[in-house]
């Protein structure tokens, strides 16, 4: 007769006599409407607002003055007040205050973009740290561990960092790795409250101790805990230990913009300096070499590349995570662009992870089929079978399989009382588990898992061990997941140390299906269209792997099992792995000889994991994604980017969104380039040809305090190009600067040096003021930079894309150039302070027709180039 949970505990003498039992087992069906019901969200609030965040204390934000000192260290500052300094001691004030205001707004802009920056990295810190699973309200919640507080019900299972101090009331096979706190290297066993009191000053270190510490591992089995401290009055916290932080990388694109910064700034010092020595020697006024020298190395400098790239990739982790994927390391952004292999694992991440129990078959080959919802009871023998499930379960379960067994609650007889006396986990080397019980009858042990497993546990000769097999691969046609059953009856002593020594029964079989989430197939072929190959992973039989795998559109023909792999050798593992789609029965320490094969193969491998042994391949693989929901601290703190959503869809939605942004960096780098050719050429146009200097510092610092906007305000916001999931991944080793981009950003600056400089050389050559000179070629130099903010947009050259194309930030920052050029040229106050002469309509017109004609021209020319700038 089937057994039912009941809501009290009863003892009964003689079996199992010495083992643990289980405080307050009461978790039915996965409801804890009879269990414990932990603290009230108000009560939890007020804990938390009263005790502070469960944190230690952090140094990763920088303070305002450290960043100010960084500030100064900045050349363009430098040369900022050194360009002040001259102008006070020759008399000009006016232009004096105005480079020091410049140089005030520069420090501002620095700080606010530190602000901003530590605040999106604070935000990210937040979702990158441990995730606890607390009880409230009588719910399961998961929370991130700075929100536990004293007295929460912390849920324990196998992977997960312990986020607080903690009592042990329930501990089922838990061991613990306390190495952070005792440095030893072996896990410890621990008990359970009422078979191990905590005592009054409970130290890390030594077996069956009920406790358990911030910041030490679940390695083994599951418990649940009270909190008794949070924050600096842990163990943890005393001790003065810290708990180790996420540390960004140093990404290469940091290292190639570091290294063309300082080529530019010893060119922009060699050229200033010939210039202060020319001008001075040839025309004896060094104050005036000096300011000239000024502006060319402020011309030269491409100050703005280590500040976009810090923008770019502080915002674009943002966005990232928007899509409920969080960057935990900033050189992924760079990496997901060049992804060719994407491994996925298939529960949760290609399906929905909402198991139900769908086909329960009898050891004698009869079937019921179970609807979802429905309610009517079961006949006889698939309610025995149905019971074992659940009761091979953990009480209070969370993994979505051990939930669907419990959800057949309602459909099963009641029950005498019951009582959890010993748990057997699974085992790298057995994948089952079994659960004893206490029931008026005697001692129970239900056993589930692979069917294999069980199949060993009840010790199936051949021919009965490929009848289940015959059976397994029948059901896993139709895409279910099978899981074997069995029972045991104990004797009334001591229980086993291991499982095997068990009297298995086997009872059969029971399918599980999780459905499809509904945009993998279309997230499948934007891979594809990408030249990503998609491979599924799993530890299913190979008949339902191929069934998702066929409805997922992953190529599912040709399957390689986990034993068929470790009979290969890594060359001929090698060979195998080119043409298989599918990789079902793997071991997770078989996904690290997977991820080695494939990048031996010269792929830049992304791969999905979430339990412990999960890590290594994690770390391994170019890309490691961790699921955040399922998924084990672990398995978080190996990867480079945590799936917020364990969705699949999530994944290709990052490489899509990587894409972007590592467009939108090209973009905005080839933009910077291009408009530093024509500042730099008119600042040393004059010198070389003895014509009017009509760029001081003073114009130079507000033609670069335009650019900074441009690049961190437009082309970050830029959406992505139509064909952005079209082409094929971007070569890991290509640099930044393509010898295509570079040709394109020089060809851009070398056109707009040719229009201003012409409109410059005819002006002063038709006897125009010099002053008008200047006003008319910085207007024009400004709308010239505008229309290549326009051609640098999109790679491809269209003027619908151009001009149409959303970007609020577009309108926001070209309104406010406009703006302030008009008060530049048209107001007497500020034209009389950048010495503008008066321009005329006339003037204007041309202004705006030698821009227009640019930009088409450049569009023009950008068309011959075609796909090869974005590559």
């Amino acid at each position: 007769m089937p057994i039912r949970y009941a809501s009290k505990r009863r003892g009964h003498p003689g079996c199992g006599a010495g083992m643990m039992g289980t405080k307050n087992a009461t978790a039915q069906g996965g409801s804890l409407a009879d269990g414990p019901k932990g603290l009230s969200d108000a009560e939890a609030k007020l804990r938390l607002q009263r005790n502070g965040a469960n944190e230690l204390p952090g140094g990763g934000t920088r303070s305002p003055f450290t960043v100010l000192i960084d500030v100064v260290k900045e050349p363009m500052l430098a040369l900022l007040l050194c360009g002040g300094l001259i102008y006070f001691l020759i008399g000009s004030r006016s232009e004096a205050l105005i480079l020091l205001g410049f140089a005030t707004f520069s420090v501002i802009v620095t700080l606010i973009q530190e602000t901003r920056t530590e605040r999106v990295l604070e935000a990210l810190r937040d979702l990158a740290s441990p995730r606890a699973l607390v009880i409230r309200d009588g719910q399961h919640r998961r929370i991130p561990g700075r929100e536990v507080v004293v007295g929460d019900l912390v849920v324990l299972s196998e992977g997960d960092r312990v986020p607080a101090d903690l009592a042990l009331i329930k501990a089922r096979d838990l061991l613990v790795d306390e190495s952070l706190l005792t440095g030893e290297s072996l896990p410890v066993r621990k008990a359970a409250a009422d078979t191990a009191p905590v005592p009054d000053a409970a130290r890390p270190g030594g077996d069956d101790l009920a406790a358990t510490f911030s910041g030490t591992l679940i390695v083994r089995g599951s418990g649940m805990g009270e909190v008794t401290a949070t924050g600096t009055r842990s163990e943890i916290g005393r001790i003065g230990a810290s708990l180790a932080k996420v540390r960004t990388e140093a990404p290469r694109l940091q290292r190639q913009t570091g290294a063309l910064v300082r080529i530019f700034a010893g060119i922009a010092a060699l050229c200033s300096f010939s210039v202060i020595l020319l001008y001075g020697f040839a025309r004896g006024d060094w104050l005036q070499g000096i300011l000239a020298g000024i502006a060319l190395g402020m011309s030269l400098i491409p100050e703005e590349f280590p500040v976009v790239l810090t923008v770019f990739t502080a915002m674009g982790a943002w966005r990232i995570s928007h899509a409920r994927v969080l960057t935990r390391r900033a050189a992924t952004i760079e990496t997901l662009g060049a992804a060719t292999t994407l491994c996925t694992d298939k529960t949760g991440t290609l399906t929905e992870n909402r198991m139900s129990v769908t086909e329960l078959r009898a050891w004698n080959g009869a079937a019921f089929t179970l609807a979802r919802d429905d309610r009517t009871p079961l006949p006889a023998p698939f309610a025995e079978m149905a019971e074992i499930g659940r009761r091979a379960c953990a009480e209070m379960p969370f993994d979505p399989m051990e939930k669907a067994f419990h959800d057949l609650a309602p459909r099963l007889p009641e029950s005498a009382t019951s009582r959890l006396l010993r748990s057997y986990g699974l085992r790298p080397d057995l994948l089952a588990m079994s659960n004893v019980w206490m029931t008026a009858e005697g001692c129970v042990v239900a056993a589930k898992g692979a069917p294999e497993a069980i199949a060993e546990l009840c010790h199936l000769n051949e021919a009965e061990r490929a009848a289940v097999k015959t059976l397994v691969d029948a059901m896993g046609q139709r895409g279910m997941r099978v899981l074997g059953l069995a029972r045991a009856e104990a004797s009334r002593g001591d229980l086993p140390e291991t499982q095997r020594h068990f009297a298995f029964t086997f009872l059969g079989l029971a399918g599980l299906t999780d459905p499809l989430r509904a945009g993998v197939p279309r997230a499948v072929a934007q891979c594809r269209s990408a030249g990503i190959r998609v491979v599924m992973i799993t530890g299913d039989y190979p008949a339902t792997a191929r069934a998702i795998a066929d409805a997922a559109g992953i190529a599912g023909e040709n399957i390689l099992t986990g034993t068929e792999i470790d009979n290969l050798d890594d060359t001929a593992l090698g060979q195998r792995i080119a043409d298989i789609g599918v990789f079902a029965r793997i071991l997770p320490q078989q996904k690290l000889r997977l991820v080695e094969a494939f990048k031996a193969r010269g792929q830049i491998v992304a791969m999905t994991g979430d339990g412990v042994n999960d890590a290594p391949s994690l770390k391994a693989a170019h890309i490691g994604i961790a699921m955040g929901g399922r998924g084990t601290d672990v398995a978080r703190e190996a990867s480079s980017i945590v799936l917020l959503d364990d969705n699949f869809t999530s994944i290709v939605g990052a490489i899509r969104l990587g894409r972007r942004i590592y467009d939108n960096l090209r973009k905005a780098m080839g933009f910077i380039i291009a408009v530093h050719v024509p500042i730099a050429g008119l600042a040393l146009l004059p010198l070389l040809f003895g014509l009017p200097v009509l760029f001081g510092p003073l114009h130079i610092a507000f033609l670069e305090m335009v650019i900074d906007p441009v690049c961190t305000l437009v082309f970050e916001a830029e959406e992505d190009e139509a064909d952005i999931m079209a082409r094929p991944p971007r070569p890991p080793e290509a640099p930044l600067f393509s010898k295509h981009l570079l040709l394109w950003s020089f060809l851009q600056g070398i056109a707009t040096l040719a229009v201003t400089a012409t409109a410059f050389v005819l002006a002063w050559l038709n006897g125009m003021a010099e002053d008008e000179i200047r006003a008319l070629v910085f207007t024009m130099l400004v709308l010239a930079i505008v229309a290549l903010i326009l051609v640098n947009r999109a790679f491809s050259s269209s003027l619908r894309l151009a001009v149409g194309r959303h970007n609020r930030a577009l309108g926001l920052v070209l309104g406010i150039v406009g703006l302030v050029l008009a008060g530049a040229t048209l107001v007497p106050l500020l034209r009389d302070l950048f010495h503008f002469g008066p321009l005329h309509v006339a003037d204007f017109a041309a202004i705006f027709a030698a821009a227009v004609i640019l930009w088409l021209g450049l569009e023009r020319a950008k068309a011959r180039l075609g796909r090869r700038l974005a590559l």
